[in-house]
């Protein structure tokens, strides 16, 4: 556990918990979206400008996209200090895939969530498997930001050469997170995605967090309640 900035702690204070409480009938849904999405070191972190999403949170999601009996069995991602992030897939049909490359683009602002991969190899085999892995890839890295995104056989991927192009923003705008609002404020508005750099051990993410101090005092309660039951 992390503490907060003193001018945060004051602001907590002078919030009435018990008015908040009578509303938690009506934000009772958007509630369990927050706090599935966040935890209160997360959210500060985005507050602040940059979260760390380790390797192995992010392969821990990729994990739950891969369905048994398919034609992937394993798929993973290392992050290195120089920037280049490794990609390794295990398939059934040509065995072992190793990737290198980077995150050139990686935005979520409004309605517009997409990330934008080139790889090194001057062309990249087997467009419609790598389709499937990098989209698997996108969303699980967007979990920590925004929450549970189910994949969708129609997601927009293109590949050209070594750049792949993935748009996200229509399934994320069918997730819970998309169609949740607090206290008037779309939680897709809310935050706001930059760029993504690999690191030692995990991706960075440049963020925003587009709300008043006293909204975002409310969501750092909420969330520190369940981090804390």
């Amino acid at each position: 556990m992390i503490d907060l900035p003193a001018s945060w702690q004051e602001q907590l204070q002078t919030i009435d918990w018990s008015k908040l409480e009578e509303k938690v009938q009506d934000y009772g849904p958007v509630i369990q979206v927050i706090q599935h999405t966040w935890n209160r070191e997360s959210l500060q972190e985005i507050s602040q400008g940059k979260l760390f999403v380790p390797d192995e949170v992010v392969n821990e999601a990729i994990a739950q996209r891969i369905p048994a009996n398919g034609r992937v069995t394993a798929l993973k991602v290392v992050s290195h200090a120089n920037g280049r992030m490794d990609i390794v897939t295990d398939t059934t049909s040509v065995g072992k895939i190793e990737l290198s490359g980077e995150i050139k683009e990686f935005v979520h602002s409004g309605d517009k969530s997409y990330a934008v991969y080139q790889v090194r190899e001057r062309n990249i085999p087997s467009h419609g498997l790598m389709s499937w892995v990098f989209s698997r890839i996108s969303l699980s890295m967007a979990e920590r930001l925004v929450g549970k995104i189910e994949i969708s056989d129609d997601l927009p991927v293109n590949i050209h050469r070594n750049t792949i192009n993935i748009d996200y923003s229509k399934v994320l705008a069918a997730s819970d997170f998309g169609k949740a609002e607090f206290q008037g404020y779309r939680l897709l508005d809310l935050i706001e995605v930059e760029g993504a750099v690999p690191k030692e051990g995990g991706i960075e993410f440049q963020t925003k967090l587009n709300v008043p101090d006293s909204v975002k005092n409310v969501l750092m309660q909420l969330v520190a309640d369940e981090t804390e039951d």
